[in-house]
């Protein structure tokens, strides 16, 4: 577990009825009470850790995807007058050439941005 998280393990049972043996039954709702509130700090420290790894990587797909869409539009407004150029002027075996490399950068981006689990 991390610094500031708490763990509620056998051993603390353990310890529970140890004291409880030596405190006798009087003490049982004060034991139970502190134990049940260790195990609710432990369980919302583990919920909490959870949910904050769950917003970072929904943040980065995000991220992910803002970067993969603007890149998708740069390709574009670069793709327009590559082709009017060269599809003008002939160049055929040029502009299948151009489209096939900005097709693989945009593949290329699209594999190495994606979330790795």
């Amino acid at each position: 577990m991390h610094g500031g998280e708490e763990q509620v393990g056998r051993e603390d049972i353990e310890a529970l009825l140890e004291v409880r043996r030596e405190l006798g039954p009087s003490y049982d709702a004060a034991l139970v009470d502190s134990f049940a509130d260790r195990i609710e700090k432990a369980v919302a420290e583990r919920v909490d850790a959870q949910v904050t790894q769950r917003q970072a990587a929904r943040s980065a797909v995000a991220a992910a995807g803002a970067r993969q869409l603007a890149l998708g539009i740069v390709s574009m407004v670069a793709a327009i007058p590559v082709s009017i150029v060269l599809g003008v002027t002939g160049h055929l075996a040029a502009l299948l050439v151009a489209w096939v490399g900005i097709v693989l950068v945009n593949m290329a981006h699209a594999l190495q941005s994606r979330p790795r689990d």
